[in-house]
């Protein structure tokens, strides 16, 4: 695994920058990658109340998300504290310090079709500012066809209406007070989009405004990921009138409204 010092930070810098994701290649080691496999597997074993399955009941595969389990799955608090990965986040956003926001946990088991539409993520969140950063870490190889794909410059724009995956309904800003995304699959050509295909170990750093997308797994191949959400210095609490994705229940009574993620439930992870 990389130091973060030991990475071409000038050109990732710039990459990330000017396309709001970058890949960097064997960003973990084997040894976290075990980590985040064990991490995984307890996750599967014993879902959250916030967990989800994100296919449709006929997908002859299976795509299950679960949200915020570092606190009781010990693995994800490791690999965000000890890894490279928020350090990495800090020199990509320009940040002197970063906090983990929140974990994330997606697999698609073999044969599932569903894909992940086109979105941005921050409109889901409760959080305003700039220097944002997830990381996408898959324990599986995966393929350039099921792999994360960004509009390249889309964090630079505005934020677009966030709606639910499957029914594609405005649970969050009200109907009309953000443009819809547009219709890229639609329209491909008139887009830079920028993908890779991964092998354990590579990890996608992405901007939390990035329209990206996923596509489906095919045949006997399996796509686990973590992925840890990372905040920097600009990034304040937003309390919505709405439930968020993921939701902070009670928070809204202990950190008012612009402050910054200075709360036990976002732990500065970096620097250590």
């Amino acid at each position: 695994m990389p130091a973060a010092a030991d990475i071409d930070d000038a050109s990732l810098v710039e990459a990330f920058r000017r396309d709001g994701a970058v890949c960097v290649r064997g960003a973990f080691s084997a040894s976290e990658l075990a980590v985040a496999k064990r991490g995984i597997e307890r996750n599967l074993a014993a879902p959250s109340e916030r967990a989800l399955v994100a296919s449709r009941p006929d997908d002859p595969g299976r795509f299950f998300e679960d949200f915020c389990n570092w606190q009781r799955i010990s693995e994800y608090e490791e690999l965000a504290r000890s890894s490279a990965a928020a350090e990495i986040a800090g020199l990509l956003t320009g940040s002197t310090s970063v906090r983990l926001y929140h974990d994330h946990v997606l697999v698609k088991e073999p044969g599932t079709v569903q894909r992940t539409p086109w979105h941005q993520d921050q409109p889901y969140y409760n959080i305003d500012g700039a220097q944002t950063c997830s990381v996408w870490l898959p324990v599986d190889p995966v393929s350039r066809a099921a792999t994360l794909e960004f509009v390249a410059g889309s964090h630079l724009g505005p934020w677009l209406m966030p709606r639910t995956f499957m029914d594609n309904q405005a649970k969050w800003f009200p109907e009309g007070s953000l443009a819809d995304l547009p219709d890229i699959e639609a329209n491909r050509a008139a887009y830079r989009i920028v993908g890779w295909e991964l092998e354990p170990g590579d990890a996608v750093f992405f901007n939390m405004l990035t329209l990206h997308c996923a596509g489906g797994v095919e045949g006997p191949a399996r796509r686990r990921v973590v992925s840890l959400r990372f905040v920097g210095d600009d990034v304040t609490h937003a309390p919505r009138a709405w439930t968020t994705s993921p939701e902070f229940p009670g928070l809204a009574a202990e950190l008012p409204a612009g402050a910054p993620l200075d709360h036990p439930l976002f732990p500065v992870v970096w620097p250590r």
